[in-house]
């Protein structure tokens, strides 16, 4: 059984090991992640290579996912590395304070506009939550606070609004440097931090076609003025995927707020056409252990029956001492989880009319397979839009996407349920172009004598938008009559 959703791992240190890269292909991995947070261009650089690499070596195509580190808002660092903060106390972010020479009642800020953002009674979340200050007063731009959750607070963690409304912008000087790096990379998509509006993925579109690349956008939702419900639609349509990134987001949100905005989130970008990421501690034990806890195989499988594309490892790969055995854990529970009728069941737009005949043509397509004994559906396709509004069906049923571009392979390896097929021809007769496909679907060892296949495709002219027929093909003797 081909497994459908798709496993995004983020590389690190842990698999720079010599075996650690084979053995996350061999375990079923689709895409990889480079987190630029961390590491410098020529890490992204050579970690990409080997992908690629390893990519042409073994004939499975895995995409390369760059994710920019964006304006996270930090505290400064201590004269002693760290402090411990009791409730109740007083304790202060000064922009003016020697950016090392934070204590226990004090510490720099990196951003220099929060003390006009904040106001007495604004609740910020230090840590990813696990300390919390009210504010009290500004004073020269000096802001004071009455600690509500303390504990140990250490060098340069991060600082959230309860609410959000930091105006921050999504891209920095530091992003924009990186997009050049990311162009050299041949990216297939590129992540955007902290997006405000769709504003900010439209500007990183411009820089990164600017530097000669044409990588999909994946908007990072993780404000939370991101999930406004007219603001969110515009996030979601000027990009081609989204990520739900339940770290910052639970923080500005509050973590009981999260699962509800997850499953909106999903659905909603599915909706409107994208791609849908879950990510953050989806597996979180598993830095330290080999078996994941029962709640992360819940989390997991919940995902995967809310819809997700994507369910993506961070750290659990990046720096985690079982990068190879967290990939098999998740790749066991989708496969148990896409037994479940729940996920192939769909009514994504039954009652809407479609304006484009390619679109009528997927759309047809997946009706036809999910009422018919269909074995699998081979798309040809210049840009991929084909595939996409395929897998936005839920079925049971794999669509292979063929195609002769590199970049649109790349795109298409995060949809779910669809896989990349390598499809370069000559061939201007229908019924040859028909038994070539067949004939790679065999070689794959994903099609038999006997199996029922539709194949859709345009007039064979190499143009994107093009498709306008579909047929039924048993693989046979009389395949492609």
């Amino acid at each position: 059984m081909l497994r459908r959703t798709k496993i995004l791992a983020t590389l690190g240190p842990a698999t720079d090991k010599p075996g650690v890269l084979e053995g996350m292909f061999a375990a079923g991995v689709d895409f990889v992640r480079m987190n630029f947070s961390h590491g410098s261009a020529e890490d992204h650089i050579k970690r990409a290579n080997a992908v690629r690499e390893l990519s042409l070596k073994t004939g499975r195509l895995v995409g390369i996912l760059a994710d920019l580190q964006g304006p996270k808002i930090r505290i400064a660092r201590f004269k002693d590395t760290k402090v411990q903060l009791e409730e109740g106390q007083d304790f202060a972010l000064d922009i003016n304070l020697d950016p090392l020479a934070g204590d226990n009642t004090q510490v720099g800020i990196t951003y220099e506009p929060l003390a006009l953002e904040v106001r007495p009674g604004s609740r910020l979340l230090l840590d990813d939550g696990r300390i919390v200050l009210d504010v009290v007063n500004v004073e020269n731009m000096r802001v004071n606070c009455t600690v509500i959750v303390g504990g140990d607070l250490s060098n340069n963690k991060g600082i959230n609004l309860m609410g959000g409304g930091l105006s921050a912008a999504a891209l920095t000087e530091k992003d924009k440097e990186d997009i050049k790096t990311i162009a050299v990379m041949k990216c297939d998509y590129v992540a955007i931090s902290f997006p405000r509006c769709a504003e900010d993925l439209h500007e990183a579109r411009r820089l990164l076609v600017a530097a000669g690349c044409n990588a999909g956008i994946v908007s990072k939702v993780e404000r939370a003025e991101a999930i406004v419900p007219d603001v969110m639609d515009e996030i979601i349509l000027a990009s081609d995927a989204v990520m739900v990134a339940r770290g910052d987001l639970g923080v500005e949100i509050g973590d009981a707020n999260l699962p509800a905005v997850q499953k909106m989130l999903i659905k909603r970008t599915r909706e409107l056409n994208r791609v849908a990421i879950t990510a953050t501690q989806m597996m979180e034990s598993m830095i330290e252990n080999p078996i994941p806890t029962r709640a992360e195989v819940f989390d997991v499988a919940n995902a995967v029956y809310d819809g997700t594309d994507v369910i993506m490892l961070s750290a659990e790969t990046a720096s985690g001492k079982y990068p190879i055995k967290a990939i098999e854990a998740m790749h066991r529970v989708c496969i148990e989880a896409e037994k479940q009728p729940v996920v192939r069941v769909s009514t994504h737009r039954i009652d809407q009319q479609f304006d484009r005949v390619d679109e009528s043509i997927a759309m047809s397509a997946m009706y036809l397979a999910n009422h018919t004994k269909i074995n699998g559906i081979a798309a040809l396709t210049e840009s991929g839009s084909t595939p996409l509004w395929m897998s936005r069906i839920s079925s049971g049923i794999p669509i292979f996407a063929f195609s002769p571009h590199p970049e649109t392979l790349g795109r298409v390896t995060l949809f779910r349920g669809v896989f990349p097929v390598l499809f370069k021809h000559d061939l201007t007769d229908h019924a040859e172009v028909n038994r070539a496909i067949l004939a790679k679907l065999k070689m794959r060892k994903v099609a038999a004598e006997g199996d029922t296949f539709i194949i859709t495709q345009g007039d064979l002219e190499g143009i994107a938008g093009g498709t306008n027929a579909l047929k039924v093909i048993t693989v046979g003797p009389t395949e492609a009559k």
